[in-house]
């Protein structure tokens, strides 16, 4: 394969995973960020106790993490044609990536307010703080860092699964590495398949780590 034809599958397949990325990325982030803060805060004793729906979402959350991601691609292909009226292709890949995240999102946005300190809490109840301040001043604000990291996580594990819906005609870097590399034998096209991939994880973690630092309050000057 020439230089000039390589080129030109690779940034065709690689617009396709960015559009896959980011469209499931911020799509299953605006679901899951909600359900987080509220299986964070939903536990008996807590800003919004409702320790049995806490319960059921969160084994539903568990249910939906559990599944493999390339059967849940298959498992809801119904659902996937009734959003985007067919199964096959960029913008179809997107629906299972979305439904992947959002419960991904959910349980690490859980675990970084979690970590917020308990005592800052307790602060903002003695001031008046209403549950919901506390939420946005408090809770989103204090676990800033933490939930950058999450989703930076996120991000990088889209990258991943997006790669796996090659396989069912997704698109992308993935679909590339298949029929060219894999059903072609094309080693030097699978071996460009990596290196972008490679590039975009890099990319994707160095930024999240340079945002987590940024909004960490421990690395600002005094």
């Amino acid at each position: 394969m020439s230089p000039d034809m390589l080129f030109s599958l690779l940034s065709k397949a690689l617009w396709q995973t960015l559009q896959m990325v980011v469209a499931a990325g911020l799509i299953g982030s605006l679901i899951g960020l909600p359900i987080g803060v509220f299986l964070a805060t939903s536990g008996k004793g807590e800003l919004f106790p409702a320790p049995v729906s806490n319960r059921i979402i969160g084994a539903i959350v568990n249910a939906a993490r559990s599944t493999p991601f390339i059967i849940l691609v298959v498992a809801i292909i119904p659902f996937t044609r009734l959003v985007t009226g067919t199964s096959i292709g960029t913008y179809a890949a997107i629906v299972p990536l979305t439904v992947a995240t959002i419960p991904f999102v959910a349980r690490l946005a859980e675990a970084a307010i979690r970590e917020v300190d308990k005592g800052l809490i307790e602060a903002a109840r003695a001031m008046g703080a209403t549950p919901l301040q506390i939420v946005f001043k408090v809770l989103l604000a204090e676990a800033k860092p933490g939930l950058t990291l999450a989703l930076t996580l996120t991000l990088v594990s889209l990258v991943g699964y997006s790669a796996m819906v090659g396989a069912v005609g997704g698109g992308g870097l993935g679909d590339l590495g298949i029929r060219y590399g894999y059903q072609r034998f094309m080693p030097d096209v699978m071996l460009a398949v990596v290196v972008v991939l490679i590039v975009v994880v890099q990319a994707i973690q160095s930024a999240g780590d340079a945002l987590a630092r940024r909004f960490d309050k421990r690395n600002r000057k005094t």
